[in-house]
């Protein structure tokens, strides 16, 4: 199903992310269009589970620099640890981040949920950059201006995205550990059973 708006499930707060293109993306190379001179903080992401290695992601502070203090805020204080993928939608993308309810040995149903401790963000949507492979954008409910923690990165392209939700990065290493991410079952993606997640999120 092509273009479906994609609520969180069961979950209150129904983190919402656009559309879905249905692609296997196990062929689709990595379209990095972090600019030669970047120099902003890089997120390293220790994944465990089905999926067992290191994404880094250059965070695009040129973009959307609100958002990328939050990720590298809540990185600092080790509040992604052991947070898991709860949605992750195959050839669309897998979404984490809820450092309130997601941890693995929490509530399931609770999995994405919540937020963080710290307030909502305002919008910075962009049209410098489009929702490619490997870009990390902000989760949201129907509200633009209500991203907080939750984040989610493509498997593939998804231009309907576009001037939608925050793009705060993308993917420069790790598009194996990517795309072996344990994938979520009927229309919202909900990962059933053992989730991966995100062992350990540092900023270099």
């Amino acid at each position: 199903m092509r273009d479906k708006l994609i609520f969180g499930g069961l979950f209150a707060l129904g983190f919402a992310i656009l559309g879905a293109s249905w692609l296997n993306v196990k062929s689709v190379q990595a379209d990095t269009t972090v600019p030669s001179d970047h120099s902003g903080p890089v997120m390293v992401i220790e994944v465990a589970g089905e999926a067992n290695g290191t994404m880094r992601i250059a965070l695009r502070d040129d973009l959307a620099p609100m958002h990328v203090e939050r990720l590298v805020t809540l990185a600092e204080r080790g509040e992604y640890d052991g947070v898991v993928f709860h949605r992750v939608i195959e050839g669309f993308m897998a979404q984490t981040g809820d450092v309130a309810n997601g941890r693995a040995d929490g509530n399931p149903r609770l999995w994405g949920t919540g937020g963080s401790d710290l307030p909502n963000l305002r919008a910075e949507f962009t049209q410098q950059q489009s929702f490619e492979r490997g870009v990390v954008g902000m989760a949201r409910s129907q509200s633009p201006d209500s991203a907080n923690s939750q984040f989610f990165i493509m498997f593939a392209p998804a231009p309907h995205l576009d001037g939608q939700y925050t793009i705060v990065g993308q993917m420069i290493e790790g598009y194996d550990v990517l795309d072996a991410i344990k994938r979520g079952t009927g229309g919202n993606g909900a990962v059933v059973g053992e989730p991966d997640r995100m062992e350990r999120v540092t900023i270099e």
